[in-house]
């Protein structure tokens, strides 16, 4: 047998016993976080101080009639023009009975998540309006197709812990349709806990309709909610958003948990220091806070503190680099130093290709977050060029990244058995390596992540097998993954109920 033909066979034995799935998952979702603590206790207490003040003196502005007067019965102040302040007595208060932990469902059972105390999960967020084409390797505008098809392909991810719709179907102008259509493809192509925006009050209860006719009836929904809803209830600086906040009374009422998300920016709707940023966004996630406790007390709600950062020469939003990587960290912190489960923002590189600049900045900001302890990390899968795309080659790539994440967080186990003094001996006095041995053996199961795209071969097998970039790579499973995983979550009985009420596009 010649050289070529036992390189050519040993290969491919290598590719098979890689594509075989290992015995169990070395890095899991929900490993824990916390080691990473960019602020100290000093910095811990100042921000949260100064974020009291900012409350109780400067208050919020802009207050729709209705949370006014529910701020009010509960102690907020009438600071005068027409501000409304909010104690630290009120804050405090809330804080202590805010939710702490709670279950985010998927409809399956083994899918669901418990969100809070140190777990972290990586999932999705953003609304790009652009999608990176699979074929061409260039943006044009994110359809209704692509949303089915992103869901789809994420339902195959292991490392991706839930689903938030990625892309803005921009062929479907009407804002009913559009919330109603986005809600049905999560429903139909995956069984992972989901979230979802709502652009106004009144399309919650008939949204509703079709999540029960998915539970099963009537109520149903309400009873166990496998869906969750993204809301910005406040505006940077230091006011409240009245639709934002007509859907967060709706949600309530629905019990449909939610993330109130602040999203300042770094010297244009915030301070541009990166203290006084982070207590004024801290500031106005406690005022959202305030509000859903008001209206019901221990409701779900994820302290959703989203840094972002503009670049200050152009003003142009910046979604990687060094100041997003702490401002994020630093928030998680912050989020769980007050014991409130806590969602950053990660993985929102500036790169528009899935080149060197999209690695870097996507793998320095998700694993600060992650080691940092944010319980959910937004925009973590498929974003790029700054939120305004999302990419299928970078969701394959973005969930072995985070496989890699939640390896680091799992860190060392010691122990006597690992310490391995009797392994070490016997080799040492044996066979002189460690090759083939038990502990070996068990280690390379229990102990290691082998990823299912990176590439380990020697430079000359990578150039026999086509030299083939992890752009490429990541094209090829994206493309074969959505040519046959078409996933349907519905029965033809809901299906049918569904479309008989609603324009359903697809």
């Amino acid at each position: 047998m010649s050289d070529a033909r036992k390189r050519s066979g040993g290969r491919r034995a290598r590719h098979a016993q890689r594509a075989a799935p290992p015995a169990s998952n070395p890095a899991s979702p929900g490993q824990i976080g916390g080691q990473y603590r960019p602020l100290s206790e000093p910095d811990l207490q100042a921000i949260y101080d100064t974020a009291l003040r900012l409350l109780a003196k400067l208050g919020m502005g802009e207050v729709p009639t209705r949370l006014w007067e529910d701020l009010i019965a509960a102690g907020a102040t009438d600071l005068g023009n027409k501000r409304i302040g909010l104690p630290g007595t009120l804050v405090e208060a809330t804080i202590e009975q805010a939710a702490k932990t709670f279950t985010l469902h998927g409809r399956d059972p083994e899918r669901s998540i418990e969100v809070g105390g140190e777990k972290v999960y990586f999932g999705t967020g953003g609304a790009a309006v652009n999608t990176l084409d699979l074929d061409s390797e260039a943006y044009r505008p994110s359809t209704l197709q692509d949303l089915h098809d992103f869901t789809r392909l994420q339902d195959t991810l292991d490392n991706v812990a839930w689903f938030t719709r990625c892309c803005i179907a921009t062929d479907v102008p009407d804002p009913f349709d559009l919330d109603v259509n986005t809600a049905y493809a999560l429903m139909r192509n995956t069984s992972k806990p989901v979230a979802t925006a709502f652009t106004l009050a009144e399309h919650v209860d008939p949204i509703i309709d079709m999540l029960d006719i998915v539970a099963g009836g009537k109520g149903k929904f309400a009873e166990r909610p496998f869906l969750k809803a993204h809301i910005s209830p406040v505006i940077s600086p230091m006011r409240f958003g009245e639709d934002a906040v007509d859907v967060v009374y709706k949600c309530i009422e629905h019990n449909i948990p939610m993330s109130c998300i602040t999203a300042a920016q770094a010297g244009a709707t915030a301070p541009a220091t990166l203290a006084g940023f982070l207590a004024q966004s801290l500031a106005e996630t406690l005022a959202s806070l305030v509000m859903v406790n008001v209206i019901s007390p221990g409701f779900p709600m994820v302290f959703s503190n989203w840094p972002l950062v503009i670049d200050l020469r152009s003003g142009a939003f910046a979604g990687g680099g060094g100041e997003t990587t702490v401002l994020n960290a630093a928030s998680a912190q912050l989020s769980n130093w007050l014991g409130l489960p806590s969602g950053v923002a990660c993985s929102m590189t500036d790169a528009k290709a899935i080149d060197a600049q999209y690695g870097v900045e996507k793998g320095m900001t998700s694993l600060a977050a992650a080691l940092a302890g944010g319980n959910l990390i937004y925009e973590s899968s498929g974003m790029t060029a700054a939120l305004l795309g999302a990419s299928f080659e970078a969701f394959i790539l973005d969930d072995e990244m985070h496989a890699m994440s939640y390896r680091a967080l799992r860190g060392i186990e010691v122990s006597q058995e690992n310490l391995g003094f009797d392994a070490i001996c016997a080799s040492v006095l044996g066979e002189g390596h460690f090759l083939g041995s038990d502990q070996t053996y068990a280690a390379m199961e229990r102990d290691y992540h082998y990823p299912k795209l990176a590439d380990r071969e020697q430079p000359r097998t990578w150039q026999e097998d086509g030299a083939k970039d992890a752009w490429s790579r990541a094209k090829t499973r994206a493309k074969a993954i959505l040519a046959k995983h078409y996933p349907n979550y519905l029965s033809d009985e809901q299906d049918r109920q569904i479309r008989a009420m609603f324009n359903i596009l697809e």
